[in-house]
């Protein structure tokens, strides 16, 4: 997965309908949007969401 890590390409990129919550993630909008270009979901296999995580998660670096 590669992160795209400008801050003018992140300004403009958004998948419509992908929702976040993750305020401290760095492609969380200070709102309620994801701004990756492109996001992973994982694992393999789960059997609810609480078994799924976004390896698209990027810690939001320390003001």
């Amino acid at each position: 997965m590669e992160h795209y890590g400008n801050e003018q390409e992140k300004k403009h990129c958004r998948i419509e309908g992908i929702r976040c919550n993750v305020e401290n993630c760095y492609y969380h909008d200070q709102k309620t949007d994801c701004t990756a270009r492109e996001i992973s979901v994982g694992p393999d296999c789960a059997h609810c969401s609480d078994e799924t995580v976004c390896s698209t998660f990027k810690p939001k670096e320390e003001q």
